[in-house]
């Protein structure tokens, strides 16, 4: 198996960014859940405040994608490496299902996905550094923390809105798959401060994500 060097893996990381803040997306490895699922009707109010929600998902997911490109960048064993790509590949048809629930609310990504791309990629090649324990405990309460914000908007989802919530409910339930795949590969419990640091920087992205 060949192994890729430290510039090979920078390149990978700078075409991801580019795909992943531009939309361009690799071709989904798993169709659409909602594929099948014929729409609702909605009222105005309704499907911007969904396309709202979507946006912040599709967020989330660039989010979480720069976050483990960053790990994989500079994590030390080549399996904690791979664990990490393959749980961004993963992440890659979150992106795409949300981006064509979003288009289809006649909705919009956030304007804001470039400056969340790099500052989660530099959170993730920081905990590479500092061990692959802490880099997949900061997998495990990140995915944690996502999965209770879409539970959230689960709840708040139109309740027509069939569509929007079979994707959301198949994301969190693969969310917390890869917080129990980070957990059983060791990853380290986080301090409680770094953990309302996550918190504090990801409600900073929903409530802006929300409106731009």
């Amino acid at each position: 198996m060949r192994q890729f060097s430290f510039f090979d893996r920078l390149c990978n990381v700078a075409d991801s960014a580019l795909k992943t803040n531009f939309g361009v997306y690799d071709a989904e490895t798993r169709p659409n859940p909602a594929q099948t699922i014929e729409d609702s009707e909605l009222t105005q109010t309704q499907q911007q405040h969904a396309a709202s929600l979507m946006r912040i998902n599709h967020t989330g997911e660039v989010c979480a994608q720069a976050l483990y490109k960053g790990q994989a960048l500079t994590a030390k064993l080549p399996g904690i490496r791979q664990e990490m790509e393959q749980a961004a590949q993963e992440e890659v048809d979150h992106l795409a299902w949300c981006s064509q629930r979003i288009k289809e609310l006649n909705g919009r990504e956030s304007l804001l996905n470039p400056i969340w791309y790099a500052t989660s990629f530099a959170i993730g090649a920081v905990a590479g550094i500092a061990g692959d324990k802490w880099s997949l405990g900061f997998v495990a309460e990140t995915e944690h923390q996502v999965g209770k914000h879409l539970e959230s908007h689960l709840d708040t989802l139109p309740e027509h809105d069939n569509k929007s919530r079979v994707i959301l409910e198949q994301m969190q339930q693969e969310e917390l798959q890869h917080a129990e795949n980070a957990k059983h590969h060791g990853a380290a419990e986080l301090p409680m401060p770094i953990k309302a640091v996550m918190r504090l920087m990801s409600k900073v992205m929903t409530k802006s994500a929300y409106y731009i």
